[in-house]
């Protein structure tokens, strides 16, 4: 009487886990991947401040653009 496991060891029961463990590593990549190409924009604060602080504004443009927001 033959059950349908005869020759195969234990090892060859768990390549399913193997399968499944690539397979959500290939999906974790993707993802990954996908959220540093989705980058924000800086804000309007950022850029300005960052403006002031390269020296391409003065205090008081800072100050003033500052208060607009």
């Amino acid at each position: 009487m033959m059950s349908g496991f005869e020759g195969m060891d234990w090892s060859m029961g768990w390549s399913w886990v193997i399968g499944l463990i690539l397979l959500v590593g290939i999906i974790g990549i993707i993802v990954r991947k996908g959220r540093n190409n989705n980058q924000r924009e800086p804000s309007a604060m950022e850029i300005l401040k960052k403006r002031y602080a390269k020296g391409e504004i003065s205090r008081d443009e800072f100050k003033e653009k500052r208060s607009y927001m």
